[in-house]
């Protein structure tokens, strides 16, 4: 996995134009978060079992009644049209030929009813709560009908985080990508990608909105504090996914990794708890699931994927994750996810650097 891995960065590396490198790669400010983000998970030991019948390991995973082959989700991601002429439909396509269950972004780069028709497997919609928030509602009920599973609402970008890299928030996006999904709803009049920036006036009660107008379960991702996660629960969320956007948004946040257990012991297994950030290997993935994490999001490896090999680098990529994470449950004594639990892993021992 770890060769596969490389191999994937380095072509995408290479392919991508570097602007756009530079754009999927950036983190905000001095990029402390998403130095981190890594690190993080290697600040876990584990403790493993033994004496226990791993001749089969099952890595199949239950999300909001969804049965899954893997508990690895794809990330929402922005404009994958940038790495691959086929973008999001690719993406999508592979995602679900690895068994794994796929976050399409608001900022896709190919219509949702596309998206929907190529999808191979379960995928959720990724939403933002635009200025003009009959947008987002207009997005939400139209991923429903494409096929959509649940919305995940990000938070955690009242304003788009800086980025030095790319000398402002994102390069610049041709408009027949940017506004795909967005023309058709515009009043008249209105400036596109001003009616489409993130509204910094929203409050928890966004959350009951969506899920009326989508008739889907609502996920809160970009959830940090063990207070805030019981907030959203309040506020009628179906679960929440713990990150911290990649790194993008606020530098120098805790870490994904360390966050974790704050908010699964705040969310008391009432609703499922996802984390994204840093994930790239089985043995991290191993930690975030048996820390109480109910599936992981990986971000910048399937766009490295997709830019390499388009659907079949996404498909290579997510189930060489499974392969390694298979690998380590067997040797830490789990034949299946339903035999994880938090006493198989030691707190961080010490900040990530």
């Amino acid at each position: 996995m770890l060769s596969l891995s490389a191999g994937h960065l380095e072509t995408a590396r290479r392919t991508l134009d570097p602007a756009v490198w530079d754009y999927y790669q950036a983190g905000s400010g001095e990029e402390t978060t998403l130095r981190e983000a890594e690190a993080a998970w290697r600040a876990y030991r584990l403790r493993p079992r033994v004496l226990r019948d791993v001749s089969s390991v099952d890595l199949t995973t239950q999300l909001l009644g969804t049965t899954v082959e893997s508990p690895f989700v794809v990330a929402p991601m922005a404009f994958h049209a940038l790495a691959h002429p086929d973008g999001e439909c690719a993406t999508v396509a592979g995602t679900g030929k690895a068994g794994c269950l796929s976050v399409v972004s608001t900022r896709a780069s190919r219509t949702l009813e596309d998206i929907g028709v190529a999808a191979t497997g379960p995928w959720w919609f990724q939403a933002y709560v635009m200025r003009d928030r009959g947008l987002t509602e207009a997005l939400v009920q139209r991923a429903a009908a494409a096929g959509a599973r649940a919305v995940v609402l990000t938070v955690d970008t009242p304003y788009v985080g800086r980025k030095h890299k790319v000398s402002g928030v994102r390069i610049a996006v041709p408009d027949d990508q940017f506004l795909v999904n967005l023309a058709q709803h515009l009043l008249p009049g209105a400036i596109g990608r001003e009616a489409a920036e993130q509204d910094p006036s929203m409050t928890p009660d966004v959350i009951r909105r969506l899920a009326e107008v989508g008739g889907l379960p609502v996920l809160v991702k970009g959830v940090l504090r063990g207070d805030e996660a019981e907030r959203c629960l309040e506020a009628g969320a179906a679960g929440v996914i713990v990150s911290n956007h990649g790194g993008r948004q606020l530098d120098r946040a805790v870490p994904s990794a360390l966050a974790l257990p704050e908010v699964l012991e705040a969310v008391d297994g009432r609703a499922p708890v996802l984390v994204d950030g840093g994930v790239r290997t089985g043995v991290d993935a191993l930690v975030a699931l048996t820390l109480g994490a109910a599936a992981v999001l990986v971000g910048r490896p399937v766009l490295w994927a997709l830019a390499s090999e388009g659907a079949d680098g996404v498909t290579a990529a997510l189930e060489a994750l499974g392969a390694d994470l298979r690998h380590v449950m067997a040797v830490a004594g789990a034949a299946g996810i339903g035999d994880l639990d938090p006493s198989m892993v030691t707190g961080a021992l010490r900040p990530p650097g």
